[in-house]
């Protein structure tokens, strides 16, 4: 069984009601265990309307969420010096999705791949060209 991490931006989709989001993650969800940081469920929650608690807690209760500890803080930081290092920027949120996958082992889903891209040892989920825009 695959396990997926999935990022904020493929989250708020399905929480929004794109369909093409929501036929992805239950896609995803027959194939393995679906996943999330700590980041991306801060990230769901800042964005959430008064009105979508319910339906945002019910989705977000789907989902395995790793937490923020100290080894994976260290690795989301040895992340971003080391792509300054090669003159790029990461961002923090960045940091730690990709830094919570590669601890856990998990295969990371995004919208935003060449935000991720060329962080070694990451894997990346290859979108189907319509989900992708």
């Amino acid at each position: 069984m695959a396990h997926y991490l999935l990022d904020t931006g493929l989250v708020l989709r399905h929480l929004r009601g794109q369909r093409r989001a929501v036929r992805l993650l239950s896609g995803l969800g027959q194939m393995g265990r679906l996943s999330i940081s700590a980041i991306t469920r801060l990230e769901v929650h800042a964005g959430m309307q008064p009105d979508e608690r319910y339906a945002t807690n019910k989705l977000l209760s789907r989902f395995i969420t790793y937490d923020i500890n100290r080894e994976l803080a260290d690795r989301a930081g040895d992340l971003i010096r080391d792509n300054q290092d090669r003159r790029v920027s990461l961002g923090v949120p960045v940091a730690i999705i990709a830094a919570t996958a590669l601890t856990h082992g998990l295969a990371l889903v995004t919208l935003n791949q060449a935000d991720f891209a060329g962080i070694p040892g990451l894997s990346l989920v290859p979108l189907p060209e319509e989900t992708s825009s």
